[in-house]
Parts: C-alpha cells; structure tokens; sequence
C-alpha cells in the first residue's frame, strides 16, 4: 500500500502489545464468547483478545480526551457543557465483514464502556426503497452512492451530535431486502454511536458535507478484491441453505431452484454491481480512514494500519 503513506503500520504480533500485559492476557467474558461463537465463522477468539481489545483500549484513551475538549470547548464558548456521542464509522466492501467487526466492537465497548450506552445502527437503513429505486431507474445501482438518501442519514448523524432526544433510523430488513414502510430504530442519545455501512466515508452527491465529518474514529475493512469475492459467494452459499429457505425471503425462489444459476446470479451482481461499486466508490475512501485493518485468508487481520496525523 504505497499510497498510504500517513500511516503507521503494525502486524498482529506488534498491535497485540498496545495494552496492558496484566490486562491483555484476562479470559474473555461470558458474554463476549456467547456473541463471538455466533459468528465464529468470521473472527477468531485470538483475534479479539489480540486485535480488539488493544482497539478498545485506544478507543478508551481517544474518547475520554474527546469529553475533556467538549467540556473545554463548551465553556469556552460560556455554551451549556452536555455530553456529545463519540461516533465510530465503519466502511469497506460487501461481505469483507463490517458488520460482524461492529458488532464485536458494540460488545466489547459495552462491556468496558462501564455505565455508557453504546448503540449499532447501520446505513442499510438510509437506502431508498426499491419501489423509489425502480422509479429513479437505479435499481441495478443499488448500493452505490446514489441509491441512498444521503441527505436524511447526514440529518440523522446531525441531530444525534446535536442531542436531541429521540432520533429515527429506518430499518432495511434482509429478508425482503428493502425497506421497512413506518418501521425505525430508535437513538436516544447514546454515548457511543457504532455506524457500519460502505458509504460511511463517502462523500454523497449533491451534498458538500461528507458521513465522516460526524465521525470521531473511523475504520476500513480491508482484503484483497478475490478473498472478497469468495467470502461472498461463501456466503450467499450459506444463506441458501439458511436464511434464504424460508418462503417470505427475497431469495427464495434460487434457494429451491437449480444450485447452479443461482450461483451465476449470485457472481453476476457480483461482477456487475459489488466489484464494480468497491472499485469506483468504495476503495478509494480507504484513505480517509483512520485505521484501516487489513484481512488475509479465513477473514484473519493480519495488518492494522493507523493514521499518523
């Protein structure tokens, strides 16, 4: 990664030892194994005891300067000291496992974020609905930039910073792959807000403000485009035999159909809207993160790279 040159780059032996030696070797929590075996597929325990928990520990650090300068800040300006959510952003292609890094993270920040509230939303929320899609003739984009309404998500983020009460994301259901009509997650002023979706370090069209400029660290999920590609194909080989068998499922026709030209279907969008989409829209925000952390086979970090300025 020769363009990275404002980086500093760690491997997974020399990352590990960013943290307490009398810490870093504590069993995992109950709980923490209870998620982790959920998605063992896509993370091992030696990865969160060696790449996550350094990564809290920093996050940790890098928050509470974040409440010292919004109460300096604040009385600066003689404006009423309130506490502001600290936002992570996670981006990086389809399948190259965002989610299941937002989710280990919302676990672990739970757990030593003791008495914060920490919230997961993800951007899935802000696509428009497929009817909206087919209207604007973009329906085969979707996942690009312009298939969002980038407008109402950077609405969302403002109003969070900002405080109020109650805030609304919208809910895209992954078994109808659209977007639930009158159905929204609710955000009430959390202290940690966990943004996961491949758009959050993208600038939206038409709009001169990007998602990370609400973000206080963000991360980029990164791997080779083939590891991708397998992941996704591995993937959409388990829903099959899962998710996609139930009858209600947007999938469910392929799942109970011929093997073969569901699997064709499944490379077709891959090679015509998600390869294309990580080339164009995606990769080249890797840039912007602050810490990029770099997969190799069996989804395993094998790099971190972290923003030096």
């Amino acid at each position: 990664m020769d363009d990275l040159i404002n980086y500093y780059s760690f491997t997974k032996s020399e990352w590990k030892h960013f943290y307490d030696e009398n810490e870093r070797n504590l069993p995992l929590t109950p709980s923490e194994l209870k998620h982790i075996k959920a998605f063992n597929d896509q993370i091992s325990i030696e990865d969160v005891a060696d790449i996550y928990k350094p990564l809290v520990h920093m996050i940790r650090l890098q928050k509470n300067n974040f409440d010292k300068w919004q109460t300096t800040k604040a009385r600066f300006l003689h404006k009423r000291v309130r506490t502001v959510p600290f936002i992570i952003g996670i981006s990086g292609s389809v399948a190259v496992g965002k989610s299941t890094t937002a989710r280990v993270l919302e676990e672990l920040l739970s757990n030593y974020f003791t008495g914060e509230h920490v919230k997961l939303i993800t951007t899935d929320g802000f696509l428009y609905s497929n009817a909206e899609l087919r209207k604007r003739g973009i329906y085969d984009k979707k996942g690009f930039p312009e298939s969002y309404d980038m407008r109402q998500l950077i609405t969302f983020l403002n109003e969070v910073k900002a405080g109020v009460p109650v805030t609304k994301s919208p809910v895209y259901s992954h078994q109808s792959y659209d977007i639930i009509p009158n159905r929204f997650e609710l955000v009430d002023r959390p202290d940690v807000l966990i943004v996961e979706g491949i758009n959050t370090l993208q600038l939206p069209s038409n709009e001169q403000i990007y998602i990370s400029d609400f973000t206080d660290f963000s991360i980029y999920m990164d791997a080779d485009e083939k590891l991708i590609e397998k992941w996704y194909l591995d993937r959409f080989g388990r829903l099959m035999d899962t998710a996609f068998q139930d009858p209600d499922n947007y999938y469910y026709d392929y799942a109970i159909g011929d093997r073969q030209e569901a699997f064709k279907m499944a490379r077709r969008v891959w090679d015509t809207i998600d390869l294309p989409n990580l080339k164009a829209n995606i990769l080249p925000t890797r840039s912007r993160a602050d810490m990029i952390m770099h997969k190799t086979e069996h989804h395993i970090i094998d790099r971190l790279y972290l923003r030096k300025y």
